[in-house]
C-alpha cells in the first residue's frame, strides 16, 4: 500500500521469512541505510512501514530489493476488501500456514520421545537401541528442524548469527557426529550402552552418541515456535472485530419504496431507514424522526444520546428508541468506524519491535561458541592429539553450548504463568508483553466499563413529603418497563429489584426527548424531564428541585416522576462505579503506577468518579479518536504508559500504549488490541496482571540464566576434551529440570487479598 502526502510518500510492505525479533531489527537497519528512508519493521504483524521524501531516488521496487537482499521477502499487502477490511479473508490463509507447523511439531514429538527415553533409561537400552534412535532422530533434526537450518543458512549468507544458527549447527553436529560414531566408531556395536561414570576424563568420542540432544532441542523449540505462530495469527483480529461491528444490510428509501441492499452498496446522499433495535448502517444526518442512540459499542460511553432531525449519527451505533430516516454523508473508508480501524492498524504497526532476551544474548554467545569450537579443533590438531580427539572436543563444544533448556526457558514460564493467570482471570499474549509491565510508570484508565460498570443504573430515589419510595418505583417502573430507552430500562430494572413484579400500564405513550406518560393502576403517571411535568403545569417542589440540581452536579441523569397532577420524586440514574475500583487504584499505586482517568464524558462526571476512587489526574471530554493522541502525548513526556480499556474506542489507544490491558467484558476489538486481557472484568485484576507479568518475566530471566549457565560453564571442559558424555547429558538434563522447576513456582502466585 502506498500513500502520498505533500512532499512525502509512505509505503507499507508485508515481510516474509522472519523467524525472530532480530530479523525485524536487521531489515529495519538495512532500509534505514537508504538515503532519506525512515522505516519501522514490526515482527508481530510482519509489516514494514516506510516513508521517504518525494525528491529522493527511492521507489517500491528498490525497497523490496533491499529487503530481499537481506534474505527476506517483501510484497505490498493485499488491497482492502469492499468492506474496507485490509485483513478480510486472511483467516483461511493463516490457518493454512499454522497447519504445517502443527503437523511438523506433532511428528517431531512422536519421534523424539522414544529417543530421549531410551537415552535416559539404560535398563531399556536393548541390543540395537542406538540404531533405532538414529532412525527416529534423523527425520526430527533434518525435516523437523528445517526452518532453523534455513534461517541459519540465510544468516550465514549475510554474515550474521542468531540462536537459529546455534540450534542448526549444534543439532546438526550432534546428528552427524552420532552417525559417524555409529558407522565408523564403537557406538554401533551390538549391546552398546551409555556409560554411567560422571567423571571428567578425556575421550575420543567414538563411542558416544548425542541423538537425544538433537531430537529434544528441535522438538522443544518447535513447541515454542508453534505457540508463537498461533499468537501471531491473531494480529489482524482487532481490525476484523472493528469492521464486523457494522451493519451488513440496510433498508434504503427509493422512489417511495423500501429496498433491502448490502451496506457496501450505499452511496452518499442515499436515505435509509433505521428501525428500533437496528444498527445505523453508516455515518449520516437524521432527516426524519427522533430517538435515543446507544453508542456504547463504539464510544464506550453508556449514556444514550438523544437525536432528532438535523443531528449527526455514526455508523455501527444502535437505535434504541424510535424510527429514524438517515441520509448517508460518509461511506466506506471515510466513516468513523473505518477511521478507527485505521488508527488501530497504525498503532499496531508503529510499535517498536522488541528484541527477545535469548536473541540478545545469542548475538554474543553464538559467535563466541563457534570461535571456541574452531579454536579447540585447531589447538588439539596442533598439539598432535589426533583428528578424532580434536573433532571430539570441537563437536562437544557445539553440543554442550546448544542448551536443551533454552527451548524450555520461555515456553514453560509462559505456560505456567499464563495458566495461573487464566485461573485468576488474566490472559498474557506473549513474552514481549512482559518487559513492558516492568517499565510502566503511568496507567491510563478508561472510565466507562473499566472504572464503572458501563451500564445505566438506578442509584437513588428522592421522594416528596408524604410519598413512599416503593410506591414511586412501582408506578414509575411499570411505565418505564414499556419503553426501550436505556435509562427507562435502568429504572425498570431497579424498580423490579426492589419491589418485585411490576403492574401493567393501562395506557402508554412515548414522548421522544421528553419521557413517557400513561395510566398505571388508575393513576395518570409522568416520568421524564422536568420540562414534561411543566407541560402539564406541574412544578418540582423545593426539595426535589434541590435533589435534581445536586444529582446533575455529580454528572448524573435526574428523572422526575409525577402522577395525579403532583410531583412525587426525582430518580438518579448513572453509570455506577464498580465496588472494587477504589481498592484497585490503591493496588496500582502500590506497584509504582500513577493512575490517570480518561473519558469522553463531561468533566463534572469524570471528576466525581475520580474523587470517589482516589484518582488525582483527569482527562475528560476526549473524542474516541483523540485517545491515541493523549497516550502519545504522555509517552512524549517520557512516561511508559499502560492503558486499561474495554470499548472499540479504546482499541487504538490500547495498541498505542506501551502496555495495553483490555477488560474481557468489553468488545472483541479492544481485547485483541490489548497485550493483557482481564477476563474477570474486575479492575483489581489489572494490578494482579502486572504483578504476575513481572514475576513471569523474572522467571524467564532466571530460566535463561540456568539455560546458558550450565552450558557456558561446561564449554571450557568440552574445549579441553574433558567432557564425559554422561556428564554432558547430566548437565543438560539438570539445566532443563532447573528451568521447569523454576517455572512451576509460578503456580503458587496468588491474587492480592
Amino acid at each position: 500500500m502506498t500513500v502520498s502526502t505533500p512532499g512525502t510518500t509512505e509505503v507499507e510492505l508485508a515481510i516474509g521469512g522472519m523467524t525472530c525479533a532480530s530479523c525485524a531489527v536487521r531489515i529495519e537497519k538495512k532500509l534505514n541505510r537508504l538515503d532519506g528512508v525512515e522505516a519501522t519493521v514490526n515482527y508481530a504483524t510482519e509489516k514494514a512501514r516506510i516513508s521517504y521524501p518525494d525528491d529522493v531516488a527511492v521507489d517500491v521496487e528498490k525497497l523490496i530489493a533491499t529487503v530481499e537482499a537481506t534474505g527476506y521477502t517483501a510484497v505490498p499487502p493485499a488491497p482492502p476488501s469492499e468492506h474496507g477490511d485490509t485483513d478480510a479473508g486472511t483467516t483461511a490463509a493463516e490457518a493454512d500456514e499454522l497447519q504445517p507447523l502443527r503437523h511438523r511439531l506433532l511428528v517431531s514429538i512422536a519421534l523424539a520421545v522414544p529417543v530421549i527415553v531410551l537415552a535416559m533409561v539404560p535398563s531399556w537400552q536393548f541390543e540395537y537401541w542406538q540404531w533405532l534412535s538414529l532412525t527416529l532422530a534423523a527425520p526430527v533434526v533434518v525435516w523437523g528442524g528445517w526452518q532453523f537450518h534455513k534461517a541459519a543458512w540465510a544468516n550465514a549468507k549475510h554474515g550474521t548469527a542468531t540462536m537459529d544458527t546455534l540450534i542448526s549447527v549444534g543439532t546438526s553436529a550432534a546428528l552427524l557426529w552420532s552417525a559417524w560414531a555409529l558407522f565408523f566408531g564403537d557406538a554401533g556395536v551390538p549391546g552398546m550402552t551409555h556409560p554411567f561414570e560422571l567423571t571428567v576424563a578425556r575421550s575420543d568420542g567414538m563411542a558416544n552418541i548425542y541423538l537425544e540432544v538433537a531430537a529434544g532441542v528441535i522438538s522443544f523449540l518447535l513447541l515454542g515456535r508453534y505457540f508463537e505462530a498461533r499468537s501471531k495469527r491473531k494480529a489482524g483480529a482487532a481490525l476484523r472485530a472493528l469492521m464486523e461491528l457494522g451493519a451488513k444490510e440496510v433498508t434504503v428509501l427509493r422512489n417511495g419504496r423500501e429496498e433491502l441492499i448490502r451496506t457496501e452498496d450505499l452511496a452518499v446522499g442515499d436515505r435509509f431507514l433505521v428501525r428500533p433495535g437496528e444498527k445505523i448502517a453508516t455515518d449520516g444526518v437524521v432527516v426524519e424522526g427522533s430517538s435515543a442512540i446507544d453508542a456504547s459499542m463504539l464510544t464506550g460511553e453508556s449514556v444514550p444520546v438523544e437525536v432528532t432531525v438535523g443531528d449527526s449519527v455514526t455508523g455501527a451505533t444502535l437505535n434504541a428508541g424510535g424510527r429514524l430516516v438517515v441520509e448517508a454523508t460518509r461511506i466506506g473508508s471515510d466513516t468513523q468506524l473505518a477511521r478507527m480501524a485505521k488508527l488501530v492498524e497504525d498503532a499496531q504497526n508503529g510499535k517498536a519491535a522488541v528484541q527477545r532476551l535469548a536473541d540478545r544474548v545469542s548475538g554474543v554467545f553464538v559467535p563466541t561458541v563457534i570461535v571456541i569450537a574452531f579454536a579447540s579443533l585447531g589447538f588439539w590438531l596442533g598439539n598432535g592429539a589426533g583428528l578424532s580427539a580434536a573433532f571430539t572436543a570441537a563437536v562437544a563444544v557445539l553440543i554442550i553450548a546448544c542448551p536443551c533448556a533454552l527451548g524450555l526457558a520461555t515456553p514453560t514460564a509462559l505456560l505456567v504463568g499464563t495458566g495461573r493467570g487464566a485461573q485468576l482471570g488474566i490472559l498474557i499474549k506473549g513474552p514481549e508483553v512482559l518487559e513492558n509491565t516492568r517499565r510502566a510508570d503511568t496507567i491510563v484508565l478508561d472510565k466507562t466499563g473499566t472504572v464503572t460498570t458501563g451500564q445505566m443504573t438506578l442509584l437513588a430515589v428522592h421522594t416528596a413529603e408524604g410519598n413512599e419510595e416503593n410506591e414511586v418505583l412501582r408506578l414509575a417502573g411499570a411505565l418505564e418497563h414499556s419503553s426501550e430507552h436505556p435509562i427507562a430500562r435502568a429504572i425498570a430494572a431497579g424498580a423490579t429489584e426492589k419491589t418485585g413484579e411490576l403492574p401493567t400500564p393501562e395506557d402508554f405513550s412515548n414522548l421522544p426527548g421528553l419521557g413517557v406518560q400513561g395510566v398505571v393502576e388508575g393513576h395518570a403517571v409522568l416520568v421524564g424531564r422536568d420540562s414534561l411535568l411543566r407541560d402539564w403545569a406541574i412544578e418540582l417542589p423545593v426539595d426535589l428541585a434541590r435533589a435534581k440540581a445536586e444529582a446533575e452536579a455529580k454528572g448524573r441523569t435526574a428523572i422526575a416522576v409525577a402522577w395525579d397532577g403532583q410531583a412525587r420524586a426525582v430518580l438518579e440514574v448513572a453509570d455506577a462505579i464498580k465496588p472494587t475500583s477504589a481498592e484497585a487504584i490503591r493496588r496500582l499505586r502500590a506497584l509504582g503506577l500513577t493512575p490517570i482517568l480518561l473519558t469522553g464524558d463531561n468533566r463534572a462526571v469524570a471528576e466525581a468518579v475520580a474523587a470517589e476512587v482516589g484518582i488525582d489526574e483527569v482527562i475528560a471530554e476526549v473524542m474516541p479518536e483523540d485517545k491515541v493522541d493523549v497516550v502519545a502525548r504522555l509517552q512524549a513526556e517520557g512516561k511508559t504508559v499502560a492503558m486499561v480499556g474495554d470499548g472499540v474506542n479504546d482499541a487504538a489507544a490500547l495498541a498505542t500504549a506501551d502496555l495495553g490491558l483490555a477488560m474481557g467484558t468489553g468488545t472483541d476489538a479492544a481485547i485483541e488490541a490489548g497485550d493483557l486481557t482481564l477476563v474477570r472484568g474486575d479492575l483489581r485484576a489489572a494490578a494482579d496482571a502486572i504483578r504476575l507479568s513481572r514475576k513471569t518475566l523474572f522467571t524467564i530471566k532466571t530460566n535463561l540464566f540456568w539455560a546458558f549457565g550450565y552450558n557456558t560453564a561446561a564449554v571450557p571442559l568440552a574445549a579441553m576434551g574433558l567432557l564425559n558424555p554422561m556428564l554432558a547429558g547430566a548437565a543438560m538434563a539438570f539445566s532443563s529440570v532447573s528451568v521447569v522447576a523454576n517455572s512451576l513456582r509460578l503456580r503458587s502466585f496468588k491474587a492480592a487479598d
